[in-house]
């Protein structure tokens, strides 16, 4: 096994490599590609190689398939359980008979279904990072998190964490149980977290900062040039960043940072991760090829100059306007 530099996130104890693999895209939701076609041997694979090359935390969610990509998961972790730091969330609500309603529940009782579902569906006794995926607004959060708390209490979860929540949030769930991590989207197009304060916030709680999407979904590989290059039935045709005139803007961004990337002979997606890195948060780049996760781990081999760091500010600068991330519906459930 290769030898990624470990971190420790947040300061409740969890021990993780510098780098994880987002999981999302080895699976449907709800029908819909994540990212293209995904094959499950080939997904397999990718788990397999990233544990040998060191990268052996594994982010997942019962949303994802819903509950296919845990069972993948299980395929790929049997009989090596204890190699592996398993991540997985809960909240969107899925029924008895396995369908998504959409509707988030952070309810007591939900918490307790949620979990014991994913246990079975990972095929283990215990998750080491439990999170809730996004905040119940009619639910309130000392609940929701006094719930996960037993459940670290009762052995079935190691740590817990949120995602997509505001500083308030935060606040409050911390009070009520120690977060170990906050999980959000976070690349050069997307740093509302620092705009909002919830950098801030983590800093001064202790809470670990995981960020999703930091490449950008798949753009700032620089491989995609037009609206026409993402599969049929992807869900990123969806996502106002990359729609219209905002992509074509998007674009120029993108070919400015794969010139500095050129100039360390690296890939801008390299560039991307090291860039988390360097700012001491953890990324987990989705992929479900083996290739990639090869090119993604190497980032962590990166070092960026104060002068590489100032250029790449200079390019995407906090506040720069890239379009949202989501549709209304996704917008109006983040920071909540």
């Amino acid at each position: 096994m290769s030898s990624i530099k470990k971190i420790e996130l947040g300061s409740q104890g969890l021990i993780v490599p510098a780098i994880g693999l987002g999981c999302m895209g080895m699976t449907k939701i709800a029908g819909m590609d994540i990212y293209g076609k995904a094959d499950e041997a080939e997904s397999i694979a990718t788990i397999h190689r990233s544990l040998e090359l060191g990268g052996n935390f594994l982010d997942t969610a019962d949303l994802y398939g819903p509950l296919e990509n845990e069972r993948l998961i299980a395929k790929a972790i049997k009989g090596n359980r204890d190699s592996y730091i398993i991540a997985t969330k809960f909240g969107y609500e899925i029924d008895d008979n396995e369908q998504l309603t959409w509707q988030i529940n952070g309810k007591r009782d939900y918490v307790k279904k949620a979990v014991e579902r994913s246990l079975k569906n990972l095929g283990t006794d215990f998750i080491d990072l439990y999170y809730l995926h996004r905040l119940d607004p009619n639910t309130p959060i000392e609940e929701t998190v006094g719930a996960m708390g037993e459940l670290v209490k009762e052995g079935k979860v190691g740590y817990i964490g949120l995602s997509e929540v505001s500083s308030a949030t935060i606040k409050k769930a911390h009070q009520t149980y120690p977060l170990t991590a906050v999980q959000t989207e976070y690349s050069f197009f997307e740093r509302s977290v620092e705009e909002e304060g919830i950098l801030d916030t983590i800093h001064e709680l202790g809470i670990g900062f995981v960020a999703y999407s930091p490449v950008g979904r798949g753009f700032l590989s620089g491989a995609i040039q037009s609206p026409d290059d993402f599969p049929e039935n992807d869900f990123r045709r969806s996502i106002p960043r990359f729609q219209g005139e905002q992509f074509y803007k998007n674009i120029e961004l993108v070919n400015a940072i794969k010139k500095l990337a050129d100039t360390k002979n690296i890939s801008p997606s390299q560039l991307a991760i090291a860039w988390i890195i360097s700012k001491g948060f953890v990324p987990i780049p989705g992929t479900k090829r083996v290739n990639y996760v090869t090119e993604n781990i190497a980032s962590t081999d990166i070092t960026l100059t104060t002068d590489e760091l100032a250029q790449l500010e200079a390019i995407i600068p906090v506040g720069i306007s890239t379009g949202d991330r989501y549709d209304a519906a996704g917008m109006a459930m983040v920071s909540l």
